[in-house]
């Protein structure tokens, strides 16, 4: 039987459920909720008694096997040997371009972000990109980015491992098909209904009326992540591990 869980809780799991058959799973700056996930997928495979997840968080001294930061970072990349990575940007249209730079024409941007850094290369050669946002709504879900940061498609004959594989926001779960360069909506979160999703996304995507509904953390695995996960996480991301905390508690 599950317990209650709160809506991060959710998006948590799904990501630890996501990142299922990685190797390793690396995770930027400034990004509490993936990097909760990835610690949830290797605490889940240590107590099943499966060879863990190695996981990379950029910022960690206890969770990062990197010695020279995000320069590491991009070489085993480039290397292959990096399974899985989170993008988010400020907005995400419907063929998966994100836009970390700005609102408005470039460079006349009337918002500016603090830049695409190093999006469009790993993009491009990681295998498993996950798109996650907690706010879903048609200002960050757009039909078409002011400015791509890093392309979610690309020509035909172009060279490319990698590429968006769901997009994870605090109402849903999409998958994004390469081949047709556009998401699917796989599961609604609990509290919400197909039509919800339907008025706060800007762009078009397929299954629309999608009555599956976003799988919610059994108990054991809930204890886990309040527990064990959570005191893991305080390492880097103290304030959002008492956050969760408050939530669990509510």
């Amino acid at each position: 039987m599950s317990q209650s869980c709160s809506n991060r809780e959710l998006m948590i799991f799904t990501i630890a459920r996501l990142l299922g058959g990685v190797r390793h799973v690396a995770v930027g700056m400034a990004s509490p909720i993936p990097a909760a996930g990835s610690i949830l997928l290797r605490a889940m495979e240590s107590k099943a008694g499966r060879q863990p997840v190695q996981v990379s968080i950029l910022g960690s001294v206890r969770h990062n096997s990197f010695t020279s930061g995000s320069e590491e970072l991009f070489d085993c990349a480039g290397q292959g040997r990096i399974d899985a990575f989170f993008l988010s940007g400020g907005q995400i249209d419907g063929s998966g371009n994100i836009n970390l730079v700005g609102l408005g024409d470039y460079p006349t941007t009337s918002v500016r972000w603090p830049g695409s850094f190093g999006s469009a290369y790993l993009y491009f050669v990681v295998p498993r990109v996950i798109l996650f946002r907690e706010e879903h709504s048609p200002r960050v879900l757009v039909d078409k980015a002011d400015f791509v940061s890093a392309p979610g498609t690309s020509e035909p004959g172009t060279y490319r491992k990698g590429g968006p594989h769901a997009l994870l926001t605090n109402m849903a779960l999409f998958a994004f098909d390469a081949d047709r360069g556009r998401f699917r909506l796989e599961s609604v979160h609990p509290g919400y209904s197909a039509q919800d999703i339907r008025d706060r996304t800007g762009f078009d995507y397929d299954n629309v009326e999608c009555n599956a509904t976003t799988a919610v953390p059994p108990a054991e695995v809930l204890n886990l992540l309040r527990a064990k996960v959570r005191d893991q996480l305080a390492e880097t991301y103290p304030q959002f591990a008492r956050e969760l905390t408050r939530e669990a508690a509510t």
